[in-house]
């Protein structure tokens, strides 16, 4: 299988992982008009699955290092896998309330107060579960998202649309997304052999991890959007047949925010060979500031916004790049 062979790779592997986690939700945005994001989600989840088993078949199947799919599949125990699929159930849980709150909320609010959330909440988690990095720089990082988050906040609810109840509704909505995705990352680690050159008996490569954690993702799927179809935060219930009656564009793009997604995921494990963890997932959580950028100068979500609250969103992002700049040097 590939594998990173230094830290510096493995820099440029997070920041395709931050690409890609910010800019995924554009496809969500391209489709909204006509399509509700529970439909979506469902071709999102899709896309996720077909490029886990690209990646299984390509990268994970080809070169001299560690061991290929199929063989470290056949091998793998029943702990890593359970532990794996947990990754993608707590995952698919937390991703499609972030869903929700994007289609509520817009990008510029769900992703740096969910995602950023979930950026904290992970780096601690995984900090703890691997101690890879320097403490000082590594928390020093993390206070700067947190005073990022409390500032998008602000902003947020400095807005007209932020006293209504459904803006609420849709900044509640990122909380409770971004403390239950900070442990989706720790379940799919556990679940490989650390160092990627030196299999384990009975653990998983990366390779084989994300594609048991899609899985995960995809047979949950059944249980939560099933449900959030029947019961929706927002508007009148769907149906299966309203799934099938969508035009091609419309799955196409939830395929494609899907596969954009796993891309970034499959980068970040990837990367978390040589990064670790906790590093590596906090600088793929950097996509708070890209999804940031999206919503706010494509999308214009704060465009009816004063002065003063585009002020704080301009300190909001530099507070975020630095607290990234810290969560890198600190390995």
């Amino acid at each position: 299988m590939f594998i990173i062979e230094n830290y510096q790779t493995a820099v440029w592997f997070c920041i395709v992982t931050m690409l890609c986690w910010g800019s995924w939700a554009n496809t969500q945005k391209l489709a909204e008009s006509s399509w509700r994001f529970e439909l979506f989600y469902w071709d999102y989840v899709i896309g996720i699955l077909l490029a886990s088993l690209i990646f299984a078949f390509t990268l994970g199947s080809y070169g001299e290092g560690g061991r290929s799919f199929l063989e470290d599949l056949k091998q793998a125990d029943n702990d890593s896998i359970r532990s794996a699929i947990i990754g993608g159930v707590f995952f698919n849980l937390a991703n499609i309330l972030l869903v929700a709150a994007i289609a509520i909320a817009g990008m510029s609010v769900a992703f740096p107060v969910g995602i950023g959330l979930a950026l904290v909440v992970g780096v601690i988690v995984n900090y703890l579960d691997a101690p890879v990095g320097n403490q000082l720089y590594l928390f020093s990082g993390v206070l700067l998202v947190v005073l990022a988050i409390i500032l998008n906040a602000k902003a947020y609810k400095n807005t007209d649309s932020g006293t209504s109840g459904l803006s609420t509704k849709g900044l509640v909505l990122s909380i409770v997304a971004g403390l239950l995705m900070g442990f989706f990352y720790k379940y799919v680690a556990n679940s490989m052999f650390p160092d990627f050159e030196n299999p384990i008996p009975g653990k998983l490569s990366p390779y084989t991890a994300v594609l048991i954690f899609a899985i995960g993702i995809f047979a949950s799927n059944f249980i939560f959007n099933t449900f959030l179809m029947r019961k929706p935060f927002v508007g009148e219930p769907v149906s299966f047949s309203d799934y099938f009656k969508g035009i091609s564009r419309n799955h196409l793009m939830g395929v494609l925010g899907g596969m954009i997604w796993c891309l970034g995921m499959s980068f970040s494990i990837i990367a978390s060979g040589k990064a670790g963890p906790a590093i590596s997932y906090g600088l793929g959580q950097g996509a708070t500031v890209i999804a940031a950028i999206w919503g706010i100068y494509i999308w214009k979500e704060f465009k009816n916004a004063s002065k003063s609250t585009h002020n704080l969103l301009k300190i909001m992002l530099l507070c975020y790049v630095a607290g990234l700049a810290l969560i890198i040097i600190a390995r």
